[in-house]
């Protein structure tokens, strides 16, 4: 057999009789032998994933430009004898490693749950024998048999029978799909009524389900916090080397020790790495996550609760999110005289619950929704939904009395009925042109005086669809004002996703992707943005809307249940998988919604702005402080001849300022109006006065150590240290808050970290503890210049803030 795989949508336009000689099978299937064979060429019918080494993975966290800084700051601190400061690196280095391993994310627990799909038994034709075979054993050429309740276990060609099948999970068509022989059918797709046999096209990977899976494999958003944080500490780290460059020329210069040069470095190098960052990082996020969980969403990827903030488009797929995912009845329309109720009736008692049938289950339901009364009614007989005539029938009794009922097609029920006049024929047909433009289908519903089934009267219509959820229009209209621009993803027809994004608000300029395919990649952008949604889309096409969109600068957001939401939701920023979703789209989401309803993806936006304006506070106060030490350390060094800061010293400013303000994490925060993005530009500048305004702060309590407390140089380098700590934990109280300090109160966990940090660290001077002492009167006067310094720059911080949009 030819090794060349075709896409099984090229079988669709294929004859059976030729499908047959290209995959080299009959109707009466293959033999041990040929699967045999086919195994051994095309593989198992399974998803294969490449798996990692996690040993490997791990000790790579220890491998990068960060870290590579920390490590040479490590073993410079062994060389220069300061091993106590050594070990501490170390300690910090190994703490990043495992938190990031513990929160890293991979495909492999998808690629299991697609696998896990694959588990399941069929029934194959082998040897001219039906069997029972694993569905991994399943190759291309097999003939299989599926019924009600079977899971389509490869993509196939319907020899006979017909079939009523659900692959609203692989396609989103939200209605049941009719198949005929000679149709396409699915791997993943749920047998709802009917019983066929088929012939096996694609296995594996090369299956619609499988290419989905492929798509998840490479499916990665990048992380704009990462990035963002990257540039961050280039900009912190260029300055250190600027700095350890100059000093370390004029050292060679003026002929000092090259022992002073390395410490100098070594301090510049702690002080401009963020060492916590993924720490502060890991915590922000998980606060932010158990808020979500509180609210009903679980996030399974921490960096959607920081990216969720910058969103300003998200994608909701329609079956599943927007709808219910739940065929309902729409309305009763009565004719021939008849009532709604009379409608309603009819139709219930010509069904039954036993089957399972998707549109008896809806008929029955709206029945008892709608209270119905079914007194002195009793259904005597039920024939099921036959195929080849395209209708359900039973016989009902009511005041001693029997009479045959038929539902089904509404065409076909029609023309069952011949007592039709024209004008009653045309507005029935009508109606239902006015239902098929809405995208809803329509079940007719007939009933004969006795036993005659030719003397069919019609009792009215049915138009079914798939609902909107209550919630849907409220959230829509949020995620508006929250300023993101709503739109809708399905694979159903352009009638319903007009029909049900008017419902909600979306708006109703929806296009397909065979709108755009021949576009440019500037147009395909333009279109995309511009459009309200797209219908008649696959998995691939829904994974290129986001990828589309993120090449275009957009942050994007992407809400599913089906597997062929799945590729779209990993790639997304934040991918939310609803709570009826499918486990493999549950795997790809970052965030997995625990109850009913959409709204609590408002939520989300709501919390992960706030968990950003937490990380906003951190990173300005770092950026500040890193550039008030280095440049205050580089004027001393020329000023003084030495380093103003000892490496010690340094070790418990990066504990005091780093560590300490973890407890940002639970400050009192508002999240703001408009999605938040990252500027690190705007974010420097806005943080260079505040830093400079510190240094000449500090500057000043240098001369009053010297001039007026006359102190020795061991504790005037004490003294800086306090400096450097009194202003990182009043900096951070002042620039929490991007209007004046005193507009919101501070959270209690960051109150009490400032002042443990403050009430420990006078402590360790007061008492000579691992630095040299000073006096409680010096300590005073330093926190309270520290105070003034930090009151002082609040006018501006908050001028400075709103120019540069922070």
């Amino acid at each position: 057999m030819d090794t060349k795989v075709r896409a099984t949508s090229e079988y669709k336009s294929i004859s059976l009789e030729e499908t047959c000689k290209i995959l080299e099978t009959t109707a009466d299937g293959l033999s041990d032998a040929e699967v045999k064979d086919r195994l051994e060429k095309f593989g198992t019918n399974e998803i294969v994933e490449k798996k990692q080494n996690s040993l490997l993975e791990f000790l790579l966290r220890y491998w990068g430009p960060m870290p590579w800084l920390l490590e040479i700051a490590m073993v410079l601190s062994f060389a220069l004898n300061h091993s106590l400061e050594g070990i501490i690196i170390f300690l910090l280095l190994t703490a990043n490693a495992i938190i990031g391993q513990i929160h890293s994310s991979s495909s492999h627990k998808i690629m299991e749950l697609l696998k896990g799909k694959l588990a399941i038994k069929s029934k194959a034709l082998r040897n001219k024998k039906w069997v029972e075979e694993d569905a991994k054993g399943i190759v291309v050429g097999d003939v299989l048999s599926v019924k009600l309740g079977d899971i389509v276990p490869a993509d196939a060609k319907m020899i006979s029978g017909e079939l009523s099948v659900d692959q609203s999970a692989l396609t989103g068509e939200s209605l049941p799909v009719e198949s005929h022989p000679s149709d396409i059918i699915y791997s993943g797709a749920v047998v709802r009524r009917g019983e066929a046999t088929c012939l096996v096209v694609n296995t594996g990977a090369n299956t619609f389900f499988g290419k989905t899976a492929e798509l998840v494999k490479i499916a990665k958003p990048k992380s704009h916090q990462e990035a963002m944080m990257m540039t961050v500490v280039k900009q912190l780290i260029y300055l250190g080397i600027a700095a350890s460059i100059l000093v370390s020329t004029f050292a060679v210069l003026m002929h000092l020790s090259i022992l002073i040069m390395l410490t100098f470095v070594i301090i510049v190098l702690l002080g401009a790495i963020p060492a916590a960052l993924p720490a502060v990082l890991t915590i922000v996020q998980s606060v932010g996550a158990t808020e979500l969980a509180k609210k009903g969403a679980l996030v399974t990827k921490l960096d959607s609760v920081e990216d969720a903030a910058s969103i300003d488009i998200i994608c909701f797929d329609k079956t599943g999110t927007i709808t219910q995912n739940k065929l309902s009845i729409v309305d009763s329309i009565p004719f021939s005289g008849y009532k709604k109720e009379d409608v309603l009736r009819i139709a219930a008692l010509t069904s039954q619950t036993e089957g399972m049938d998707l549109i008896d289950l809806a008929i029955i339901d709206f029945a008892k929704k709608s209270n119905v009364s079914f007194d002195d009614y009793k259904q005597v007989s039920y024939t099921p939904f036959d195929p080849s005539v395209k209708r359900t029938e039973a016989t009902i009794e009511a005041g001693g009395k029997q009479f045959k009922t038929v539902k089904g097609a509404a065409q076909v029920i029609i023309s069952l009925c011949h007592d039709l006049g024209k004008e009653t024929l045309d507005e029935v047909n009508k109606t239902i042109d006015g239902f098929s433009k809405k995208g809803y289908r329509t079940i007719a519903v007939a009933q004969a005086d006795g036993d005659d089934i030719n003397k069919l009267k019609l009792t009215g219509l049915l138009p079914m669809a798939d609902p909107p959820r209550p919630d849907s229009k409220g959230m829509i209209e949020q995620a508006r004002n929250l300023g993101i621009k709503p739109m809708m993803l399905t694979g159903d027809s352009i009638d319903i996703a007009k029909e049900i994004s008017n419902q909600v608000g979306i708006g109703n300029k929806i296009i397909r992707m065979a709108d755009i395919n021949d576009l440019s990649a500037d147009k395909q952008l333009k279109m995309i943005s511009e459009c309200d949604g797209f219908a008649e889309i696959y998995p691939e096409d829904k994974y290129k809307i986001v990828t589309i969109l993120q090449s275009g600068g957009y942050i994007v957001g992407m809400t599913g249940d089906g597997v062929n939401d799945a590729p779209a939701l990993k790639q997304a920023e934040m991918g939310i998988a609803v709570s009826n979703s499918t486990d493999v789209a549950k795997a790809a989401a970052s965030v997995v919604l625990t109850e009913s309803g959409v709204g609590v993806i408002i939520d989300a936006v709501i919390i992960s702005r706030k968990t950003y304006q937490r990380m906003l506070t951190w990173v300005i106060n770092k950026i500040v402080k890193v550039i008030e030490f280095v440049i205050l350390l580089s004027i001393g060094f020329f000023w003084l001849h030495n380093i103003l800061l000892t490496l010690l010293g340094m070790v418990l400013l990066v504990f005091a300022n780093d560590f300490v303000s973890m407890t940002l994490a639970t400050d009192n925060v508002k999240s703001t109006s408009n999605p938040n993005k990252w500027n690190v530009r705007n974010i420097i500048l806005a943080s260079l006065f505040p830093a400079l305004f510190y240094v000449l702060g500090d500057i000043i309590v240098i001369m009053i150590g010297i001039h007026y407390f006359h102190l020795q140089w061991s504790a005037l380098t004490t003294l800086v240290m306090l400096s450097f700590i009194f202003n990182s934990q009043f900096r951070v109280l002042i620039v929490r808050e991007r209007n004046h300090f005193w507009s919101s109160l501070p959270g209690k966990g960051l109150l009490l970290s400032c002042a443990s940090a403050i009430i420990g660290i006078s402590l360790i001077s007061l008492f000579g503890i691992l630095v040299p002492s000073l006096n409680l009167w010096i300590i005073l006067s330093i926190l309270g210049l520290s105070a003034l310094f930090s009151i002082g720059i609040d006018f501006p911080k908050q001028y400075l803030f709103k120019k540069f949009g922070l």
